[in-house]
């Protein structure tokens, strides 16, 4: 039997089992050469909102930098830092979680959030039924990226690249999914307007006279419009219509740069 001491830092302490809360470092007793991993999850923590782990010498301070498959096998000190680990900690030390991930794979709870990443441009699956063998399906088929609040689901071990959504606020979750991934780089790594709300797939801009027999029951529509996109997947239309306004301001609250003008039908 052998003792392993883990101070989880920034915001991971809100993922600790409750048996575990309020302590400034967890205590766990190992009988076995166990992974870090292992060790980290059993208190509750996902491997995917770990970047840095980092073994204390005696006075505390950092040794070396941990990666997940590590064999804990006697008494030891762990630093637990989430994405993103400060970047003057064991700078040379390689993070454990990618950045720029740009397609994800959402479960049914976080349909509002779906919707606004796909208005902000960004490749997002959805199926609202899914269970999780359906969801981990698609993750790994179509190497997107989990977001769910499921913290159970993120600690499979299939899931490599994943995010729990911190606030209940859907535009507060788009807002946290481009900071964690950093997509508001230059140029950012999205397209707004470019993507159906509804499925998922891409716009292609159209002509008038291509929308003229969908649009016949909406003759004001083809008077005072003459911009429109289709969707390339169920055929959707989309046009600058009276809801322009408020989505093009729901794009700048999610701190999005460019600022289009489209409305779908």
């Amino acid at each position: 039997m052998f003792l392993v001491d883990l101070t989880f830092c920034g915001d991971l302490p809100g993922f600790l089992r409750r048996s575990l809360r309020g302590t400034a470092t967890v205590r766990r007793a190992l009988g076995e050469k166990t992974a870090v991993k292992d060790v980290i999850e059993a208190c509750g923590v996902p491997h995917v909102e770990v970047d840095l782990i980092v073994a204390l010498d005696a006075t505390g301070t950092a040794g070396r930098a941990l990666e997940f498959a590590f064999p804990v096998d006697a008494p030891v000190t762990l630093a637990i830092f989430p994405v993103p680990a400060p970047p003057d900690l064991l700078p040379g030390a390689p993070r454990l979680q990618p950045r720029g991930c740009a397609r994800f794979i959402a479960d049914g709870h976080l349909g509002t959030l779906t919707r606004h990443l796909r208005l902000l441009g960004l490749d997002t699956a959805y199926e609202r039924d899914a269970d999780d063998p359906r969801l981990l399906e698609i993750m790994t088929q179509e190497h997107r990226t989990l977001l769910t609040r499921d913290r159970r689901l993120l600690m499979h071990a299939i899931v490599h690249h994943g995010y729990c959504p911190r606030s209940h606020d859907p535009e507060e979750q788009a807002r946290e999914v481009l900071r964690r991934f950093e997509l508001m780089s230059q140029p950012p790594r999205f397209a707004p307007w470019s993507r159906c709300l509804r499925c998922n797939g891409l716009l292609r801009s159209v002509p008038r006279q291509a929308v003229i027999e969908a649009l016949a029951q909406e003759p004001r529509t083809l008077r005072y419009y003459g911009d429109f996109r289709r969707c390339t997947e169920c055929g959707r239309i989309y046009w600058h219509g009276s809801h322009a306004g408020q989505l093009s301001a729901r794009l700048a609250r999610m701190q999005c740069l460019p600022t289009g003008t489209r409305d779908r039908k």
